[in-house]
């Protein structure tokens, strides 16, 4: 047996520790009993930032706005990333104008803009929206 990786719940922040080859089993939460792993991206604020970038599996995070054009036709291609990345990656999402000071600690100064965590730790990030092919071979140019 792997070691364990210890990821975050996107519903209460609460640590938990699955082994690596059982992220294809729908693990639950040891806290809350929801599903750690979630084929759909989840919302990131300044409340749960910091517990949510912790972990051993990457995290994708999306930064966007309601009125941003480009943010809303990136967004159907972001959920469908989140759907083919499960279990390797978590997808979250996060308003920039509801999290102004977060997306200005963040350095946002355009929208879309995608940041890749790793380990508590922005390893790279890319601005504009762009097709889902595109998006994997990005992630896979990353070792997702």
């Amino acid at each position: 047996m792997s070691e364990p990786l210890v990821i975050p719940c996107p519903h209460c922040n609460g640590l938990n520790r699955l082994p690596a080859e059982r992220l294809g089993d729908s693990p639950k939460c040891g806290r809350c009993k929801q599903d750690v792993l979630l084929a759909r991206p989840f919302d990131l604020s300044e409340g749960n930032y910091a517990a949510q970038v912790k972990g051993d599996l990457p995290l994708l995070l999306d930064v966007w706005a309601d009125w941003c054009g480009p943010c809303k036709s990136f967004a159907p291609v972001f959920e469908q990333a989140a759907r083919q990345l499960a279990g390797r990656c978590r997808l979250a999402k996060l308003d920039s104008e509801a999290n102004r000071n977060l997306a200005g600690q963040l350095g946002i100064r355009s929208i879309p803009s995608l940041i890749l965590f790793r380990n508590g730790r922005e390893v790279t990030r890319q601005a504009g929206a762009f097709p889902l092919q595109s998006l994997l071979e990005w992630l896979r140019s990353q070792g997702i």
